[in-house]
């Protein structure tokens, strides 16, 4: 029985041959996993990869099918194949897709993505996400049987979560705006405050609209947002090292509703803070413990 696929890989050097990071095409039973292009989050890219932009859109024109993984979609974007299509990417890349490629529409809810026609188009997100992009094409062309053996002998588990229990909440954009990094200062210090907004367009001494229009264009989010994600983080950083109650966690970051609080926590993790508390706490503390182990050795 022939191979299903014969894989090879091209060196930096066979341009137009290769493409971003996590980029795999396949055509006529041949697949090529392409060497990785480091971009930082959010940096235009637009224009300078187009000798890989035309290959790869050449090859999806010709019929092959095309994978991404991590920061690979941004190849993708750039070949013009994610034009009013859902897609996905490390979450810390997001503002990459959606800052060049307006008509992309992002889902960091999800781990795997599939567009384009016949779905010829697959955008696994970050991390060890690339493992559900893994499984997803064994099953494709394999078969479903062999995909499960694959995840059981390699114990691989898929993130039916998505990305957004991972990703952080707040963008540590810098800003040229004096005034507004003084109020972001001012609120890492004091995001508890009963009235932190208020506060923020008083110390800023601007009128209320100027001020919450010139802070959503410097961090990228209005101030009652930017709290929120403050908060949220602090809930996590509470949440992953605490024993205190999710009631106690909610009053310590500033909100005295604790069913608000569950529900802001869920809508922007998709998990509760009980649930994120038995996933992430348990994990720190088995790392502690291992660090621990091995200073001691």
């Amino acid at each position: 029985m022939g191979r299903l696929f014969d894989s090879s890989l091209k060196a930096r050097g066979q341009l137009p041959r290769r493409t971003a990071k996590g980029s795999i095409s396949r055509s006529n039973n041949v697949s090529e996993w392409q060497p990785s292009v480091t971009r930082s989050p959010g940096e235009r890219v637009t224009g300078q990869y187009e000798p890989k932009a035309r290959w790869l859109k050449r090859s999806h024109e010709d019929g092959a099918m095309l994978a991404s993984a991590c920061s690979g979609a941004v190849l993708l974007g750039e070949a013009g194949l994610l034009v009013n299509c859902d897609a996905t990417i490390h979450w810390g890349y997001v503002a990459t897709l959606t800052h060049n490629y307006p008509g992309v529409r992002v889902r960091v809810d999800r781990s795997l993505v599939l567009s384009g026609e016949a779905q010829r188009i697959v955008m696994a997100g970050g991390g060890s996400s690339w493992q559900d992009l893994a499984l997803y094409l064994i099953a494709r062309f394999v078969g479903l049987k062999e995909a499960m053996e694959v995840a059981k002998v390699y114990m691989l588990q898929w993130h039916d979560m998505g990305q957004q229990p991972f990703a952080s909440l707040v963008s540590l954009r810098q800003t040229a705006d004096v005034v507004i990094n003084k109020c972001q200062h001012w609120l890492a210090m004091n995001y508890k405050t009963h009235t932190p907004v208020a506060a923020m367009v008083a110390l800023s001494g601007l009128p209320e609209r100027s001020f919450i229009r010139r802070f959503t264009k410097a961090a990228g989010m209005t101030p009652l947002n930017y709290v929120h994600a403050l908060r949220l983080e602090e809930a996590k950083q509470m949440l992953e090292t605490t024993d205190l109650p999710i009631e106690a966690v909610a009053n310590e970051v500033g909100y005295e509703d604790a069913s608000f609080f569950g529900r802001l926590f869920r809508r922007e993790t998709s998990l509760t803070p009980g649930h994120y508390r038995l996933r992430f706490g348990s994990l720190r503390r088995t790392l502690e413990h291992k660090h621990g182990d091995m200073r001691r050795s």
